[in-house]
């Protein structure tokens, strides 16, 4: 323990050496725009390969081994890492992608421009999180400044594409990067988050019956029903209707019924979020017609994002969807022959929930440290979803640790710069309890 502290107060004082060094890398990355291009493809702003070049020699300065690689075209991921004990390895994960800037005459700075105004360090990525990525450097740096070796093995992911799913966080995973443990470093504003809760994207395919909106009186006005009767249509839009009241009856009985202590009551929603219907369904899936007000729709196809609490799995959670959606159909005769048809994993976007204890050595490490820097932290859970997800699906305890900022995806995005300096020298105690030192 006495080695422990004398290295913990060894590497803050090679950080308070360098006070400035998590800034203004901060400031460089900011500077190189990382736009996720699945949102705007425009050369100038999607500079994700640039902005790992600077990561990647950040990373060789302090010593640590580089694995690059492309997980899609031109958009690589970096990984750095030291050598050490597997069963006290660590690794740290932040992504460098952004959202877009929005409309750009909206900032009252220059979104890519680092400044500076009162304490925080303004710009598209400050907050989410190239701040993240840079306190995770400027952590090992401290470490290995302070002549400390450690005993377990120490990574570093930066990593791309978060924002539209996580798919540079899932290749690492895939590719086998993995750790006894990981320290996610999305802003948490002074708290250490335990726990995420998953998250599905399901698409809803609902099948009717096309025909002429003139006839519409024939399918919903009582008719005799004699052999020259026209065909009735099946108005998808119609059921449609039905099954969003339905869902948010089975939406609201799950919030009722179940809910997390580390997560606002009634967080685990169900979000109806696109819907397109219309006529005949076209190979990508979706309406083929429209525009057209004319023609009785026969195709309603609704998009969810489907939120579930840390203590469910998957498996749980689609098989009690799935028995919502089927008992729904059993209640009308044209679903009975018709039923909805459910596809998970939209896009390929799936994220298993998270749930460490909140007494585990690494949450406990991240506290302690924290508490000892004048900060006031609280053990609690994320409300939104992060790589945290991935590495757990694999088995890796994760947490997540980050600076306070404000304006992520939204304008004028900022970092606290006394909340960035507390949390490279938070991690990199806490990278010292956990992996030990020789």
């Amino acid at each position: 323990m006495a080695n422990l502290e004398s290295a913990v107060k060894a590497a803050w004082s090679a950080i308070n050496r360098e006070r400035s060094y998590a800034t203004e890398l901060t400031q460089k990355l900011v500077r190189i725009p990382s736009v996720n291009p699945k949102f705007v493809n425009d050369p100038a702003q999607n500079r994700e390969g640039v902005l790992q070049d600077l990561v990647g020699s950040e990373l060789s300065s302090i010593g640590m081994s580089i694995d690059r690689w492309d997980v899609l075209p031109d958009r690589p991921n970096v990984i750095g890492q030291i050598a050490g004990s597997e069963e006290r390895s660590l690794l740290l994960c932040g992504h460098i992608d952004t959202v877009p800037i929005g409309e750009r005459s909206a900032w009252t700075v220059d979104p890519f421009g680092g400044q500076i105004r009162d304490g925080k360090l303004y710009g598209r990525g400050a907050v989410d999180m190239k701040s993240g990525v840079a306190a995770a450097i400027g952590a090992v740096r401290g470490i290995r400044a302070a002549g400390i070796e450690l005993q377990g093995r120490i990574a570093i992911h930066s990593v791309v594409d978060e924002e539209t799913g996580g798919f540079g966080a899932i290749d690492a995973v895939k590719r086998g990067h993995l750790a006894k443990a990981a320290i996610i470093t999305e802003p948490s504003w002074g708290e250490i988050q335990v726990c995420e809760g998953g998250v599905e994207w399901i698409r809803i395919t609902i099948t009717g019956r096309q025909g002429h909106a003139a006839w519409r009186y024939n399918e919903i006005w009582p008719q005799r029903d004699q052999p020259d009767r026209l065909r009735p249509a099946v108005n998808a839009i119609d059921i449609a209707a039905r099954f969003l009241d339905a869902l948010r009856n089975f939406e609201s009985s799950r919030c009722r019924n179940r809910q997390h202590p580390l997560l606002p009551p009634g967080w685990n929603t169900i979000n109806a979020s696109t819907m397109r219907a219309g006529a005949g369904l076209g190979p990508d899936g979706l309406p083929l017609v429209m525009t057209n007000p004319a023609i009785i729709p026969d195709v309603a196809v609704i998009d969810l994002d489907y939120n579930f609490l840390p203590t469910q799995t998957k498996e749980e959670i689609r098989s009690e969807f799935e028995q919502f959606v089927h008992h729904f159909c059993q209640q009308d005769l044209w679903l009975q022959e018709n039923p909805i048809k459910v596809e998970w994993e939209l896009g390929g976007l799936h994220f298993p929930p998270i749930n460490t204890p909140p007494d585990h050595p690494l949450a406990q490490s991240l506290l302690k440290r924290r508490t000892q820097l004048d900060g006031k932290p609280k053990i609690s859970g994320v409300i939104f979803v992060t790589d945290a997800a991935h590495y757990a699906g694999a088995g890796v305890d994760a947490v997540i640790c980050g600076a306070s900022g404000d304006g992520l995806h939204g304008l004028d995005e900022y970092v606290d710069i006394a909340s960035l300096e507390e949390t490279t020298k938070t991690l990199a105690a806490a990278i010292i309890d956990w992996c030990g030192v020789r």
